[in-house]
């Protein structure tokens, strides 16, 4: 019995580092692939197409012999389609905020006319009168600010605006004649809009703009020193557009 109870104690003392080994054995894990998250930083370049419109405001005076005789505020129904291109850079800071800068140029044929037809009361002669205003092209310089939810950013943008404008004023029927002016006018921007991205350099997006140029003078004298008439036209309008960008 003595000698059955040391063999047993033996055979458990030996095993025993055996067991320890095999449990102490480390069996290879194999690593999860892990998916690198969207960054907004970098340069783009890309296009864009839309339509905007408002109404462009005439405000002129008619004067004879030197003398303020009438005033008139007119406004034109603007509209028209423009496309035109963009740059820009993104950062995106750790807390998913982004900013970056933006400059586009756009064609535009966003344009407004008016007709009016009327009789004079001294003379009974009758006369017509028209007002066309129009956008040649236009561009802004913007900043942007929005926030990342990786693939979606949202975000909102102002800065400078600039754009050459022509405006033209008749009068038939009078013999008072006509006339046609052209500026480029500084002005500003503001609104927002939401991209998407597409690839890892492929973005859409959707951007809405309001875009105030400023006002434009103009003026017209017969030369006899009878008749002149001038004014100024504010070109204020809404903008909303689609493009894609490539991020490089």
């Amino acid at each position: 019995m003595k000698r059955l109870l040391l063999a047993t104690v033996a055979f458990a003392a030996l095993s025993a580092p055996a067991m320890a080994a095999d449990l102490a054995t480390k069996y290879p894990v194999k690593a999860v692939a892990v998916v690198p998250v969207f960054s907004w930083t970098g340069f783009y370049i890309g296009a864009n197409v839309g339509y905007g419109g408002d109404k462009f405001t005439f405000d002129e005076v008619e004067s004879y012999y030197g003398y303020p005789y009438y005033a008139n505020s007119t406004s034109l129904n603007s509209s028209g389609f423009f496309a035109g291109g963009q740059i820009g850079y993104n950062y995106q800071f750790a807390n998913n905020v982004v900013l970056g800068v933006e400059t586009d140029l756009q064609w535009s044929g966003i344009e407004g006319k008016e007709d009016y037809s009327s009789v004079y009361v001294y003379g009974g002669y009758p006369y017509t009168s028209s007002y066309g205003a129009s956008v040649d092209y236009f561009g802004t310089i913007r900043a942007r600010i929005g926030y990342a939810f990786d693939r979606f950013l949202p975000y909102i943008t102002g800065g400078a605006a600039y754009g050459k404008t022509k405006i033209s004023s008749s009068y038939a029927g009078d013999g008072f004649g006509s006339l046609s002016a052209s500026a480029t006018n500084w002005g500003w921007t503001v609104g927002g809009g939401v991209e998407y991205a597409i690839t890892n350099n492929w973005t859409f997006k959707t951007e809405y703009l309001y875009v105030d140029l400023g006002s434009t003078d103009y003026a017209y004298a017969d030369g006899y020193g009878y008749y002149s008439y001038a004014g100024t036209v504010d070109t204020k309008f809404h903008t909303l557009k689609a493009g894609v960008n490539y991020k490089f």
